[in-house]
């Protein structure tokens, strides 16, 4: 699957970064890949008028990072980078599921165990790509859930640099169930109220995570993939 290409309906910036957020995210465009214009201009289908202020807004998210007389890089998730996103993610889904806890915990809960219920089936299918998809759905839905404009704005920010960390974490679990059961447990501390377990889960889940990317083994091959 790939998501370089053309844009058959009218080019706008907004359009192209959605394009290039949603390849960054997927692999397709590497941890510390030099971007060329002129490739992704003839890819996309666009002139690079638009394409250069759809690249712009990746800069100021930080998907993209300018080095002087080199040009555009996709940014490398070092250890340092990983370890920030996560403490940024773990205020946004403790929030969240602080005010899911506070007000109906237990449909919440359901919806995150149906969530689980299809990684389950992708793990058991040996479909990693798809488990990683049920992933990012779990904490989406989490987020979700608690009803804040704010905290889903802020979510989203995140969420491409969690698409490429989720992704990563599938070479990190031996066994994939071991992963379906982190998210089981988190899931139904929600359904059951019980809100000290689930924010516990909820920490060891993500500092777990940091601990499989940023140490050596498969997953630590995220931090520094492009070597600029």
């Amino acid at each position: 699957m790939t998501f370089l290409t053309p844009v058959v309906q009218e080019s706008t910036p907004s359009m192209i970064a959605t394009r290039l957020r949603e390849a960054i995210a997927a692999g397709e465009l590497a941890p510390g890949s030099r971007l060329s214009e002129a490739r992704l201009a003839a890819r996309l289908g666009v002139s690079r008028g638009p394409l250069r202020e759809g690249m712009q807004r990746l800069t100021q998210e930080g998907l993209l990072v300018s080095v002087r007389n080199r040009g555009l890089f996709v940014t490398e998730m070092t250890p340092g980078n990983i370890e920030d996103m996560y403490v940024a993610r773990q205020a946004v889904e403790r929030a969240a599921a602080r005010r899911v806890l506070t007000t109906d915990p237990a449909p919440a809960g359901e919806e995150l165990l149906a969530v689980v219920d299809r990684m389950e089936a992708a793990a058991r299918a040996g479909d990693g790509q798809q488990v990683g998809e049920a992933d990012v759905e779990f904490h989406e839905r989490l987020v979700a859930l608690a009803g804040s404009p704010r905290l889903s704005r802020m979510q989203q920010t995140l969420l491409t640099e969690t698409r490429m960390c989720i992704h990563a974490l599938e070479e990190t679990y031996p066994d994939p169930l071991v992963r379906v059961e982190e998210h089981r447990a988190i899931a139904e501390a929600v359904r059951e109220g019980r809100a000290e377990e689930a924010d516990r889960l909820l920490i060891a889940h993500m500092v777990d995570a940091i601990d499989r990317l940023t140490t050596s083994g498969p997953g630590a091959r995220l931090a520094g993939a492009g070597g600029r």
